[in-house]
């Protein structure tokens, strides 16, 4: 979480200064947590809703009964759907690692992470795919997609200060 707070601090910083052409008041926390939303909105303005689907396999379930299997890949696919709208809302946090000797790749190594909270998410559908797969599909509106950018924007200001 300290990478992400102090990217979003140094970006924020960066293109907020680079965009001032005089000198301006000192802002007021609430004035730097509206400048901080306004930088995101553009990206949210394309479309009126974020769409996100979600899959999960019936037959790995971890459960005897074939129903439970069921209910319990509808679940695993809702969360992968929520999983999916919290990368849209707040991005991804990636971490690599590449080693190289003479020249080689020796190891390439990904590691991804995705946090945040997402509420007044809109369930789509829940549809069987083939034999041993389920998808789910929600939707999240546009002005809730800023209300959460704009409360994590503040929260983060809250941690710094």
């Amino acid at each position: 979480m300290n990478r992400i707070t102090t990217w979003a601090i140094a970006a924020s910083a960066v293109l907020l200064t680079a965009c001032a052409s005089k000198p301006a008041p000192a802002p007021t926390a609430q004035a730097r947590t509206d400048d901080s939303a306004n930088m995101i909105t553009p990206m949210t303005q394309k479309r009126e809703t974020l769409v996100a689907t979600g899959y999960a396999v019936i037959s790995i379930q971890n459960h005897r009964n074939p129903a439970q299997q069921r209910l319990l890949a509808i679940r695993a696919s809702k969360l992968d759907a929520y999983r999916a709208l919290t990368e849209q809302v707040y991005g991804q946090q990636l971490d690599a690692s590449t080693t190289v000797a003479d020249m080689t790749v020796m190891s390439d190594t990904f590691r991804a992470r995705v946090e945040g909270v997402i509420y007044g998410a809109v369930l789509v559908s829940i549809t069987p795919v083939g034999d041993d797969t389920y998808e789910t599909t929600m939707s999240l509106d546009r002005n809730v997609v800023n209300d959460l950018r704009a409360l994590y924007i503040a929260h983060l200001n809250n941690k710094r200060n």
